[in-house]
């Protein structure tokens, strides 16, 4: 006689919104890394780069402080979204998700392999909705319904005191 195994269900606790925010942040960032250094596989792009051009800009210290401040914006959101207060994180993260929005679109303008840079913008322009959707829907905590009055000279007293 076979002996039956209670079935057990997991739990599936709540994720919290910044983590969820650090945690799209974060493959965000491996996406827009990876579209990067699989783009030296693309034929004719480490000669460009040789020759000191990217797509047609001309590979400088300006390109390259401006490529670092896209790149490091979304990094420092990872953070941001853990440590900032309720309030100024969600406003942070729906303003940089926004904005990041066409500077991923844009990503596309120009390339010969669409069908490699338009899977990694989907999928990036897929996180970024997740993070505008968590951002957007943070939870409200719901006001208190005690009224506070002023204390009276007697209660501060003894406050004081204690």
């Amino acid at each position: 006689m076979r002996t039956r195994r209670p079935t057990t269900t997991l739990e599936d606790q709540p994720i919290p919104v910044r983590a969820k925010l650090a945690a799209a942040w974060t493959s965000f960032m491996f996406l827009y890394a990876y579209v990067d250094i699989l783009n030296f596989f693309t034929p004719g792009v480490i000669d460009d780069l040789l020759d000191g051009k990217v797509f047609e800009f001309d590979l400088s210290q300006t390109f390259s402080t401006a490529a670092l401040t896209l790149v490091a914006i979304p990094i420092f959101m990872v953070v941001l979204s853990m440590t900032l207060p309720a309030r100024a994180s969600r406003i942070t993260n729906l303003v940089v998700a926004s904005v990041y929005v066409p500077v991923t679109a844009f990503n596309a303008a120009g390339e010969s392999w669409l069908f490699f840079y338009g899977l990694g913008i989907v999928l990036e322009l897929i996180l970024l909705a997740l993070i505008v959707r968590y951002a957007w829907t943070w939870p409200r905590t719901a006001p208190s319904v005690t009224v506070t009055t002023r204390p009276d000279s007697e209660t501060v007293r003894a406050q004081q005191q204690a």
